[in-house]
């Protein structure tokens, strides 16, 4: 039986690093998404918790399938087995920032 590929997806959103592992990764039909499904969520004894691996847990509970733009990927890794996953706030001075996008220049109407 071959063995299903694992990735570590690092993204940005809302002024934190999401660190996160998923069994499935792929462009989207959206233009400028990647879609993310079937995240992984380490099996840790019952007798330790963590708080931020719980947390993430609960905020990715009831989800299906997330669409990321491509803007806020910063990386994607395939790993040969899951660590764990983490919610980093970002500082100031921190190295992790957002690319910069010039506005988009949006057409005149002619009169």
């Amino acid at each position: 039986m071959a063995k299903q590929a694992l990735y570590k997806v690092v993204f940005i959103n809302q002024n934190q690093v999401y660190e996160l592992y998923a069994r499935q990764i792929f462009q989207s039909d959206l233009y400028g998404f990647i879609e993310i499904e079937d995240y992984v969520f380490g099996e840790k004894s019952s007798m330790i918790v963590d708080p931020g691996e719980e947390k993430l847990k609960t905020e990715f509970a009831d989800v299906k399938r997330s669409f990321i733009p491509l803007h806020a990927i910063v990386r994607i890794d395939e790993v040969e087995k899951e660590g764990p996953v983490r919610m980093i706030d970002m500082k100031p001075g921190s190295n992790v920032t957002h690319f910069p996008f010039p506005p988009i220049p949006r057409p005149q109407p002619e009169e």
